[in-house]
């Protein structure tokens, strides 16, 4: 589902912010504290199709602290590109890029299938096979948090990277013409 966006001509088609949340190696979660602080935290991340899910420590920290205070959260993820010059002054520049931003709920998982189905698909997602160590053996479960965020709203937004022929010098988008 996307939401409004004022800049509609940089939507992005669903299939596309399927893929980025599938493919993207780093994101950061946003949550408020008891405070009305924001706290950012880069994290990696599996997509399932259905939710976000990532890890931290069982300790006590902002993440967790944060999400049993209120459980609205805002997820980002970019992905820049190569900067280009669309027109003849030096603000007429841009850059290629896309991003994802998704806001939802997060819950605290809880139960050893479901915290060792995550680390499969965050193997899969971040490692390469290797047959010399042991698959599907996490000892350590009980000393993490797993956390599903349910996403309520998502937008894509991206801008191309135009053409040879479509930037400066080949050809002029200056968006003020009359400037000196």
């Amino acid at each position: 589902m996307q939401n409004e966006v004022r800049r509609k001509d940089k939507l992005m088609p669903e299939a596309q912010i399927d893929e980025i949340l599938r493919t993207a190696y780093c994101a950061r979660m946003a949550t408020a504290g008891k405070d009305g602080w924001p706290y950012i935290c880069p994290l990696l991340y599996v997509w399932d199709g259905q939710k976000l899910w990532f890890h931290n420590s069982g300790a006590e920290g902002h993440l967790k602290a944060n999400v049993r205070h209120d459980s609205k959260a805002c997820f980002e993820i970019d992905i820049p590109g190569q900067v280009f010059a669309y027109g003849r002054f030096e603000c007429d520049t841009s850059v290629e890029y896309q991003s994802v931003i998704a806001f939802g709920r997060i819950s605290i998982e809880e139960g050893t299938t479901t915290k060792t189905r995550f680390f499969d698909n965050l193997m899969a997602k971040y490692y390469p096979e290797d047959a010399s160590r042991k698959k599907h053996f996490y000892p350590r479960l009980d000393q993490i948090t797993l956390y599903a965020m349910t996403i309520e709203r998502i937008t894509g937004k991206h801008t191309p990277l135009p053409a040879p022929e479509d930037r400066w010098p080949a050809a002029d988008h200056t968006k003020s013409p009359h400037s000196a």
